[in-house]
């Protein structure tokens, strides 16, 4: 009876980590916004809503970039968003699993964000964002979920792409988006860099879901064609850096509460390289 118990729950297991991928359950408990139809609706949205570009007075600046809070709690997400509206940085990236899908903490993320005039700010989605029909809370209050933003200096412009990776894969639409982006705007930027909440790398035993195989192959490859300086995720909660090509691929700590290494990245451009730095929460005042 053991034994059936136990092949049973690895069975049931091997599905849930499946449907990741073929059958995108990306909404838990309620499985009807598919990866491509969130495309859809992000692409009407960019459509009416043009790309940002942040235009700065010196060649040098510095973003601040976290994922995971999984809102509840505020406590972490409170103290970053303090740093972040400090002059020196330039804008706040959040790379997904903001909150836990539920409306009320959708509700609690908007009211705590700083006013985009303010502090700019972005979102990545990531798969706990779109749990319990999360993405019909994240799209009226948020809008696209698969975007880029420029940042211009005097003399050079730099890209950043957001993803939209919550179902644990691009889905052949944004693919394709990715694709044309890259092949007809790349060589207008200096750097470019890419944010997807779920990380490329297995560096543990977690869990946690990855794209397809074959899908990294297809992104990676196309991540060094085109010169990609650094993909910045989250998802595994535990910072792990790899390179391939000339592409760094950074997984960071997650925000959440009660996390014993929560932490964030700053991510800083000079003239002459883009690097980047881990950083505590509960170093910050």
């Amino acid at each position: 009876m053991a034994n059936q118990l136990k092949t049973g729950f690895l069975f049931a297991m091997f599905m849930l980590q499946s449907c990741t991928y073929t059958l995108d359950f990306s909404g838990f408990f309620f499985p009807d916004d598919l990866v491509d139809a969130r495309f859809v609706q992000s692409n009407d949205w960019n459509q009416s809503h043009p790309f940002k570009t942040i235009n700065v007075s010196s060649e040098n600046y510095q973003l601040l970039v976290a994922a995971d809070s999984h809102l509840g709690g505020t406590k972490n997400l409170d103290k970053l968003i303090k740093e972040a509206i400090k002059p020196e940085n330039t804008a706040l990236i959040l790379v997904g699993d903001n909150v836990t899908g539920h409306k009320e903490d959708y509700d609690t993320l908007k009211t705590h964000l700083p006013d985009f005039n303010l502090k700019p700010w972005f979102l990545a989605v990531g798969n706990h964002d779109l749990y319990f029909e999360g993405w019909k809370t994240f799209y009226p209050y948020f809008g696209t979920s698969t975007y880029y933003f420029s940042i211009q200096t005097p003399t050079q412009k730099d890209l950043y792409i957001v993803l939209d990776s919550g179902s644990g894969t691009l889905g052949a639409k944004q693919l394709a988006w990715l694709q044309n982006v890259l092949v007809t705007q790349r060589t207008a930027y200096r750097n470019c860099v890419v944010f997807s909440h779920v990380n490329f790398f297995r560096n543990r035993h977690t869990g946690s879901t990855n794209p397809l195989v074959d899908e990294l192959y297809v992104l990676m490859d196309l991540f060094a064609k085109n010169r990609i300086n650094m993909v910045i995720s989250g998802h595994d909660h535990v910072r792990s850096i790899n390179e391939f090509g000339n592409t760094t691929y950074i997984t960071m700590d997650a925000l959440l509460d009660g996390f014993s290494r929560a932490g964030y990245l700053k991510l800083k451009t000079t003239p002459l390289k883009m690097e980047y730095e881990f950083n505590e929460v509960k170093a910050l005042n």
